[in-house]
């Protein structure tokens, strides 16, 4: 877990961890360390070395969640305000203009400061694990490449500011979106910063005035260059850690739906309650439910005032939820009923958060990775892919999966099947003996050492093993 204080770099910044695609790259078959592969020179990230942990006032946060009253003073100055650590530019990327007149867009100076509009479609791609095509997944090597060739955005120097404009819980999820794709990607935390609350709400607090605003203008927003020359593969980082695999959720669910405490696992279904209890469905699903032992807590409890302002509550606030302590509202389990103080979050746990489409996580999981420097994975895939691959049929009377495919989730889940097979969308299932379901994973590691991957996903091979096999 990282910790931040004003103005100060990062320290340590990863962990090398045993991982066999590493193990692949760097040895021969005598063992000796090939330190010529790009390979050998990448840092393994576990999802506690990827964490950071805010300070309790928002104000002394450099990076992570930041305020107005920080952008302000950067926007204002920056080449005598930028951060230890930063040399290149202010790119501050919104989501969506505001609605108030004269309060659109973060006035740009277009020489050192730049404001872009950029959309949440632009971080999002359907992709292939290997067992099933999903959609709303982390972009591949060459979209992120394009993406930072479009907006000019130097990784490793400059500072990226994600801000809503228009304050709402979907801008909120795409601000977490785009942090979880740059930070996969490498990026590192400093150079990453989640502008707090929405443009009214930094001249209705007081952190910014009317000037710092603008309406569409000459030059504002700025008119991305696309002509960028960064790549990705210079990020000598796997933070892939903070994706969790169909493969990977698997693996980590209890024998029953139970919150298993002490286990190292903790299971955040950031969804509604009746989604979560199988009583609702979404996406044209088989089935809804939930895997076993996940608890849920609705992602809305982690935000204020998404009617205009949608800003963070406090770390204190935050913390309380994992604890358990909170009045009136807090983590419940498979039988709908509180867990109570003590029985949600344990110390050391790593956080496995999801939703339908992994967008109301992206709160769950700012709150938890970003604030609280808890270690956290976000299963990509989410309850649209995972309440897909069942034994269930589909609006053509076909069954998604045969039953006896070993990516049957159903049989590791608590659910209420569709009781209207015309509702159920058919899904594109990959292969449904699939010896893996770590496709994009593994592509987008390749991407980095060779420039491999295909821009559809889950076709990328890691380069031939020089030991054979």
């Amino acid at each position: 877990m990282e910790t931040r204080s004003s103005k100060s770099p990062l320290k340590g910044s990863g962990i090398v961890l045993a991982a066999a695609w590493v193990v692949m790259f760097l040895t021969g078959c005598g063992g000796s360390e090939d330190t010529s592969s790009p390979a050998s020179q990448i840092t393994i990230n576990s999802p506690a070395a990827i964490a950071i942990e805010s300070a309790a006032d928002y104000n002394n946060n450099e990076y992570g969640l930041i305020t107005g009253t920080t952008v302000k003073r950067w926007k204002d100055g920056w080449l005598n305000e930028r951060p230890a650590g930063i040399t290149g530019k202010l790119v501050i990327l919104q989501l969506a203009a505001g609605p108030t007149a004269g309060r659109e867009y973060i006035k740009p100076n277009n020489l050192n400061v730049f404001t872009y509009v950029s959309p949440s479609s632009e971080w999002i791609q359907t992709r292939s694990n290997g067992v099933i095509t999903t959609q709303s997944m982390v972009p591949d090597g060459a979209a992120m490449d394009a993406l930072l060739k479009k907006y000019a955005i130097d990784p490793q120097k400059d500072m990226i500011v994600v801000a809503m404009g228009a304050g709402s819980t979907s801008n909120a999820m795409a601000q977490g979106r785009v942090w979880y794709a740059l930070r996969y990607w490498g990026v590192e935390a400093k150079n990453i910063s989640l502008l707090n609350g929405s443009n009214d709400w930094q001249v209705t607090d007081g952190q910014m005035v009317a000037g710092d605003f603008s309406a569409a203008a000459t030059g504002i927003p700025s008119t991305a260059p696309s002509n960028g020359t960064a790549s990705v593969r210079s990020l000598l980082v796997d933070n892939t850690a903070l994706q969790a695999t169909l493969e990977d959720m698997m693996a980590i669910l209890p024998a029953s739906d139970t919150n298993v405490l002490n286990d190292g696992v903790f299971i955040w279904d950031a969804r509604s309650t009746t989604q979560y209890s199988g009583a609702s469905f979404q996406n044209n699903g088989s089935r809804q439910g939930h895997p076993r032992g996940a608890l849920q807590l609705d992602y809305t409890n982690m935000l204020t005032d998404c009617g205009t302002n949608c800003y963070y509550k406090s770390k204190a606030d935050l913390q309380a939820y994992m604890d358990g302590n909170i009045s009136g509202a807090g983590f419940i389990d498979g039988t709908q009923q509180g867990v109570g103080v003590g029985s949600a979050y344990q110390q050391g746990d790593v956080v496995y958060t999801y939703c339908e489409t992994t967008f109301r996580a992206m709160i769950t999981g700012v709150a938890s990775a970003v604030v609280l420097g808890l270690p956290t994975r976000f299963y990509d895939g989410a309850m649209v892919e995972w309440n897909s691959l069942s034994y269930l049929q589909d609006a053509t009377g076909n069954y998604i999966l045969p039953i006896d495919s070993p990516w049957r989730t159903d049989v590791v889940s608590t659910y209420t099947a569709q009781a209207n097979l015309n509702l159920v969308a058919p899904r594109v299932i990959n292969d449904a003996y699939a010896a893996s379901a770590n496709a994009i994973v593994k592509e987008d590691r390749a991407y980095k050492v060779s420039g491999g991957g295909s821009s559809g996903g889950g076709g990328g091979l890691l380069p031939a093993n020089p030991c054979g096999g």
